[in-house]
């Protein structure tokens, strides 16, 4: 069965389209409307191997608040239909991203169940990268978990520079959903039967 998804959110501050496909690795270039939010996306698709189309608008003149979390919203809804039932899946994944001076470590449960832990909101990260900061990143990240019931910790290591730290972020994020959304048997992952 095809692990694929197609999703449309509209709303009067964003429009958003989000095409995903778990296992094809042929992606291509985001399309938000905002440079370092595709450079993110991109890097995603690329980390977790995923194929990957994202098409969007937002109120990038108020600020790009609304469509990083609508963006992180309707790839989560995307990443729900396209897991199906969970059954199979590996579930959990785990991963160290360096950066220069900035190491991140994201580790996340395909669980059903929606937690955020971001560690890196509570240290101080320096400046923007193209508008964004790590409080954008966390949007985006709250966004997902919660329509794709996702537990996931994330933790910052070393680093203070925003660009370094929402990268590796990102890609560790990438990498360890790589790892728990792959296919390694015909069970559920589960001992109550469900996820």
């Amino acid at each position: 069965m095809a692990r694929t998804a197609t999703v449309h959110r509209a709303t009067s501050e964003t429009d958003v389209t989000v095409v995903l496909d778990l296992d094809s690795a042929s992606h291509e270039p985001p399309a938000t409307g905002h440079g370092f939010l595709d450079h993110m996306l991109d890097a995603l698709a690329r980390h977790a191997r995923v194929g990957l189309s994202v098409k969007a608008r937002g109120d990038l003149h108020i600020e790009p608040h609304h469509l990083v979390e609508d963006v992180g919203i309707t790839l989560g809804q995307a990443l729900t239909q396209a897991l199906g039932d969970r059954r199979g899946i590996e579930r959990y994944g785990s991963a160290f991203v360096p950066m220069d001076e900035t190491l991140a470590h994201v580790v996340l449960d395909l669980s059903g169940r929606a937690h955020l832990a971001f560690e890196p909101e509570k240290l101080d990260v320096w400046g923007d990268a193209g508008g964004l900061t790590h409080y954008h990143l966390r949007e985006f990240l709250r966004g997902l978990c919660n329509h794709a019931g996702v537990t996931l910790h994330v933790r910052l290591l070393a680093g203070r520079e925003a660009h370094h730290v929402i990268e590796a972020v990102v890609k560790a994020f990438a990498r360890a959903l790589r790892d728990a959304v792959r296919l390694t048997s015909d069970e559920l992952a589960s001992t109550k039967g469900v996820l």
